[in-house]
């Protein structure tokens, strides 16, 4: 491993530890579930912002509250939460999404002792200008909850600045992202989840720089020679690294995605000749959105299509959580649209409880060979 990628590993390995160092620089930690959460007005604010991800101990506590057929990436996180594991959090945002996300939202904060507490409701259906009028309403209610909070008010010139910050951040992520396109073998997908996961964890001015380090090494570096098929991954959160080594030792390599821990939670670039939060307005209204946005009804299906002829994909591989309703929804729609271009394609029911070896290693196996 290069020593560049050990940051990223560090973060990503024990976001505990690495929230403890930022709490001792000052910043309180925020947590959030969704990638329709505005880190910028969080990072603007004064806090840190820590993506949170499902458990992979046994879940037990988080059953006296939920469904069994709720998803293991909410059962999870509930988990961890009733059993002290993310008591480094000073508080926690709630983007309302999918109906599972908006039950844990009331769940915890009836259970959770923390000091602060966000539902940040964004409006389905964003084709219209009211929808972006209701958005920036919310975003400004954020906004004033957090200066509440930490008892700052967020100024634009904070907010301005932390912008360009995580602007730069996505910048440098889908340089790596086009490396990895280009080719293939210059980065692992299993250091590249890290680096995309860290990347949700780090403290974001040392996060830069680290980015920054690491894409210097990668454009210096001679490419492999390698020639896998190359594959898009879709679907919600992927938190199983051990999928990509799957599919690289199948002949297989990860070269895009569109996943909300992945590509389409960094794409989209936030306006810096408008106001502030026109430009954040503007972001999240027209970025990729997911299966609980609406923005048309063939925008999911082109986007996908799209991305799999840009990055000259032999197939795609659709890794949808296990009782992830908006996802299987969205599936049979999307499927369809492969289809008509003739993009071959495979679906994974994943769990991040579930053993990542034995009949998936096959069905991926098969699949690269046909494709």
């Amino acid at each position: 491993m290069i020593p560049e990628l050990t940051p990223f590993y560090t973060a990503a390995e024990d976001p505990a530890a690495m929230a403890a160092t930022i709490k001792n620089d000052g910043k309180m930690i925020i947590g959030y579930l969704c990638s329709y959460a505005p880190e910028e007005l969080i990072y603007a604010a004064g806090c840190h912002p820590v993506r949170l991800f499902s458990s992979k101990a046994d879940i037990h506590l988080a059953e006296n509250h939920l469904q069994a057929y709720c998803c293991s990436l909410v059962r999870g996180i509930l988990e961890d939460g009733l059993a002290g594991r993310l008591d480094y959090l000073d508080g926690t945002v709630f983007p309302h999404t999918c109906d599972s996300i908006q039950r844990l939202s009331d769940i915890w904060r009836m259970n959770m002792n923390q000091a602060f507490f966000a539902d940040v409701i964004m409006p389905a259906k964003l084709t219209t200008d009211s929808a972006r009028d209701y958005m920036t309403s919310i975003l400004e209610k954020f906004r004033s909850d957090l200066g509440n909070y930490t008892g700052t008010p967020v100024s634009d010139d904070d907010l301005g600045a932390s912008i360009r910050l995580f602007n730069r951040i996505r910048a440098t992520l889908a340089r790596i992202y086009t490396l990895k396109s280009r080719s293939p073998g210059i980065i692992s997908g299993k250091d590249l989840f890290t680096v995309i996961k860290a990347a949700m964890i780090m403290d974001r001015e040392k996060l830069d720089r680290s980015l920054t380090a690491l894409v210097t090494v990668l454009e210096a570096a001679a490419p492999p020679d390698v020639n896998p098929k190359r594959v898009i991954l879709s679907g919600s959160v992927c938190d199983m690294p051990d999928l990509y080594t799957l599919i690289e030792n199948s002949g297989g390599a990860v070269v895009g995605d569109d996943l909300c821990s992945g590509q389409r939670w960094f794409e989209g670039t936030i306006p810096e000749d408008r106001a502030p939060m026109d430009g954040l307005t503007a972001r999240y209204a027209d970025r990729v959105v997911c299966p609980a946005k609406h923005s048309g009804n063939t925008v999911r299906g082109e986007a996908l299509v799209r991305l799999a002829k840009e990055k000259e994909a032999d197939g795609v591989i659709f890794t949808l959580l296990k009782f992830c309703d908006p996802h299987a929804f969205d599936y049979p729609y999307l499927k369809d649209s492969l289809d008509k271009e003739g993009i071959k394609h495979l679906h994974l029911e994943m769990d991040d409880q579930q053993d990542s070896g034995g009949q998936m290693s096959t069905r991926l196996e098969t699949f690269i060979h046909m494709i």
